[in-house]
């Protein structure tokens, strides 16, 4: 079983913040591959799922974002899995805005949701950065980050979660490079 997490802040009034770009990946995912409704459990939501032959467990932390990793580390700890069976979806700043990118272990680069996590399971996870850009001076990254989407960006970023979830299956299966490139080709055709 792998365990996927979607980083975001629970409520209707955080649904689209940039920060909840995790939260969005996640009910991408479920709405595109008929995935059943998600149950509480785990201090959050989760929905237990087949994609690419894998079993998988989706889940976004009810716990808010600074906590999140308290989700992530009780539902690891339920099923018996390492960091390495983990991936968590979220926000980054230092990514063009709609860019993925996936890579294994690193720093928090200063993420609340990953310094949670880091300290709850350890650094060895699986993290798929949704890139929002950096607003150009750290005075306006929480304005920017806690900020609603444009109506500008929503094709955009309707394009990002669409490749994510379409392509999803190649993270399951462990070829994060697959995953990379085609979701970056579908984002490509659709501009």
């Amino acid at each position: 079983m792998q365990l996927w997490a979607g980083l975001g802040n629970p409520g209707p009034q955080y649904a689209l913040h940039r920060h909840n770009a995790g939260f969005m990946a996640i009910d991408a995912m479920a709405a595109l591959h008929g995935f059943e409704a998600p149950k509480k459990r785990f201090l959050g939501w989760a929905i237990e799922a087949r994609l690419g032959g894998e079993k998988l467990l989706l889940l976004k932390p009810a716990t808010f974002m600074n906590d999140s990793g308290q989700a992530i580390g009780e539902a690891m700890r339920f099923h018996k899995l390492s960091p390495e069976d983990v991936t968590v979806f979220y926000d980054e700043l230092d990514l063009a805005p709609f860019k993925v990118k996936v890579r294994r272990g690193g720093g928090t680069a200063g993420h609340n949701g990953i310094r949670s996590t880091v300290a709850h399971i350890g650094e060895d996870f699986r993290r798929v950065r949704l890139g929002i850009g950096h607003p150009g001076h750290k005075d306006k990254v929480t304005g920017h980050v806690l900020g609603n989407f444009a109506k500008a960006e929503q094709d955009a970023l309707a394009t990002m979660l669409g490749a994510v979830a379409a392509e999803a299956e190649w993270l399951a299966r462990g070829d994060d490079t697959r995953f990379m490139n085609d979701v970056a080709l579908r984002q490509q055709a659709d501009a």
